[in-house]
């Protein structure tokens, strides 16, 4: 009888993390996404985690591309990340750190299943 719910807990977590990778802006950049699911974007973890990456790391580079773009200027235009942009990223990433902690520890507490 245990195994039921875990097979629906694992269709359901694939479905979540397909569209989380999906909605990312690795997938699909943020500027292609429809305005009206950019809300999905902004609250997906994994976005704010690859922005933080890849802004980080690239973000600064001068360097030419072959097309005479810059790649600051390449991630700026398709990406939509700007290097400016990374101590927003970085307070949302330790936000969200500290809100699953919270919620962890709070279900912890709260949440009992043994049966006595």
């Amino acid at each position: 009888m245990t195994m039921i719910p875990t097979n629906i807990a694992a269709i359901i977590v694939a479905s979540f993390y397909g569209i989380f990778n999906l909605f990312s802006g690795f997938i699909i950049p943020r500027p292609s996404i429809p305005v009206w699911w950019r809300w999905y974007y902004w609250g997906n973890p994994l976005a704010w985690t690859i922005y933080g990456l890849v802004a980080s790391q690239f973000g600064d580079f001068e360097d030419v591309l072959a097309n005479g773009e810059s790649i600051k200027d390449y991630l700026d235009r398709y990406f939509g990340f700007k290097h400016d942009f990374l101590g927003a990223v970085t307070g949302v990433n330790v936000g969200l750190v500290l809100l699953f902690a919270f919620i962890f520890a709070y279900c912890i507490r709260s949440l009992n299943f043994q049966k006595r």
